[in-house]
């Protein structure tokens, strides 16, 4: 492509702030005012994040602040993530751009070269897979990482990456999340469960269908090398080079937008 994309390397943020940004650099790169985007960010306290149609009533508010874990609503789809030990990431793209035409299941494949390429870099002979469909759950699923979607990422047969994207303003965003450490089952942790042994099942279902990137390779990945490794396998992918960004214009907005929707239980319970 020879294009220049603005990078961003976040500090942690509580999940509203996390939210939010990534919908300002939407909407700032959308009207033209910023180039396209990589955001990558990591969260001050572990935090469920439920799609934006998902019911609250997925979430257990009371395990939630025994642990002292946060709760958010993403703008995107999809099912619910508990971001932990991970590190995330977003592509803010104009809706116009070769990247993000056609559907989202198009946008999907393209941009999983990127994801890829990045995991070749970390891990060249770890079995890694994308760019084909697969069966969705015939029931409903609280659980993102448990049932890999469309051209998402699967490593040992596991799934590893989950991502979600939506369209709005006239650009697109695509953000998503890649487990480092732990255990990819604290998630049941943080969901409502109709008892005990329940509870545990899912978490027996979650461990067999999704996986870790350290467990994946192996060894211990640091949240630096796999943002360097991020970088790289999206200028390799994309022919992109990168303006480093230290800050960000769409810094204010993004405040005002995390107080007003995503900090709102309005916006957080309003399904």
């Amino acid at each position: 492509m020879g294009e220049t994309w603005r990078l961003i390397l976040d500090a942690p943020c509580d999940g509203h702030i996390n939210m939010a940004r990534d919908e300002a650099i939407l909407e700032a790169v959308a009207r033209d005012e910023q180039p396209p985007t990589l955001r990558l960010y990591a969260w001050r306290v572990p935090t469920l994040s439920l799609g934006y149609a998902q019911p609250s009533a997925d979430a257990d508010l009371s395990r939630l602040r025994e642990r002292g874990w946060g709760l958010v609503r993403r703008p995107s789809g999809g099912r619910a993530i508990l971001h932990a030990d991970e590190i995330t990431y977003s592509v803010t793209l104009p809706e116009s751009h070769p990247l993000a035409r056609g559907g989202v299941i198009e946008s999907y494949r393209r941009l999983s070269a990127a994801l890829i390429a990045a995991l070749r870099l970390l891990a060249p002979a770890m079995p890694i897979e994308a760019d084909q469909r697969h069966e969705r759950a015939a029931a409903p699923n609280a659980i993102c990482f448990e049932v890999p979607s469309d051209y998402e990422i699967t490593a040992r047969g596991k799934k590893l990456i989950g991502s979600a994207q939506m369209r709005k303003y006239g650009g697109v965003l695509q953000h998503g999340a890649l487990p480092l450490g732990g255990d990819v089952a604290d998630i049941c942790e943080a969901l409502a469960f109709s008892d005990e042994n329940a509870r545990q099942r899912a978490k027996q279902r979650v461990r067999e269908r999704a996986i870790t990137l350290s467990e994946a390779m192996g060894a211990p990945i640091a949240w630096e090398t796999a943002a360097e490794a991020l970088c790289e396998g999206f200028r390799r992918a994309f022919e992109l080079s990168w303006q480093p960004a230290e800050s960000f214009p769409e810094a204010e907005a993004a405040h005002d937008l995390a107080l007003s929707r995503y900090a709102a239980d309005s916006w957080t319970f309003a399904r």
